[in-house]
């Protein structure tokens, strides 16, 4: 009998031992887990906090690059005032200007510039020498100044007249027919800055095609050309193929 309650009282403690390291273990497991949850929390908030670090440095940048794009388009708002200006002065500046097209350089080295031009002027607007006696020139030169062998066509002719009214009737005269000069033709037109005469060729095609569609444009304004006939007008920014392609009707802007 003793030894049985002797067994069972060491069973009993073992199963006490047990209990108590099973205990032990759980307590062990339930605080390495609260530990985990706690990191992972922790963590969590990080990825939180540099998140929002995150969107409000992306929310700065996309601040700043709005404020820069204003700037710069503040900037290429003024550069374009800038340069328009600039044309204006320059066109300003050759109002007394014109430019021979065309004159054969060999006669350079028989005649001076200044002789050839009275002679131009003798040769296809006598009138206006017989008004006016010899026509005044300021100033007179091939542009560019230097020569480049490799270019095949002559360089122009740039004239500075010291009376206007002499050089728009040499410049009207030039429009109602062809000049020549000892048999080779020659184009005189008004020394225009390098852009003013890109936009008038972006225009003459414009001008070009429209008479091919049978309208007949003429100039409205500064910022418009109306093509008439069924008519319409054309604002100056508007692509040329658009222009081509679009049907005539009543007279309305666009």
């Amino acid at each position: 009998m003793k030894d049985e309650a002797k067994k069972m009282k060491d069973e009993a403690k073992e199963m006490r031992d047990e209990v108590k390291r099973m205990k032990d273990e759980l307590q062990r497991k339930s605080d390495q887990k609260e530990k985990d949850d706690q990191k992972a929390r922790d963590e969590i908030q990080s990825l939180r906090t540099r998140i929002q670090q995150l969107e409000l440095s992306d929310l700065t940048r996309q601040q700043d690059t709005i404020i820069q794009n204003q700037k710069n388009e503040k900037i290429e708002e003024n550069m374009k005032h800038l340069i328009h200006k600039t044309e204006d002065l320059e066109n300003c500046l050759n109002r007394d200007n014109l430019r021979i097209i065309g004159l054969p350089e060999d006669h350079d080295k028989r005649k001076s510039l200044d002789i050839m031009l009275q002679e131009i002027i003798q040769e296809n607007c006598p009138n206006i020498l017989e008004q006016e006696g010899k026509v005044e020139i300021e100033k007179i030169h091939r542009s560019p100044p230097v020569l480049n062998p490799q270019l095949t066509t002559p360089r122009n002719v740039i004239a500075k007249f010291k009376n206007y009214q002499t050089k728009e009737k040499i410049l009207q005269a030039s429009k109602k027919k062809s000049f020549r000069y000892h048999g080779t033709t020659v184009r005189i037109m008004q020394d225009l800055a390098a852009s003013t005469l890109k936009d008038r060729k972006a225009w003459n095609m414009i001008f070009q095609k429209a008479r091919e569609l049978s309208l007949q444009p003429r100039i409205n304004s500064k910022t418009d050309y109306i093509l008439t006939g069924e008519s319409m007008v054309i604002q100056q920014n508007r692509r040329i193929a658009r222009i081509c392609k679009e049907k005539t009707r009543p007279e309305q802007k666009i």
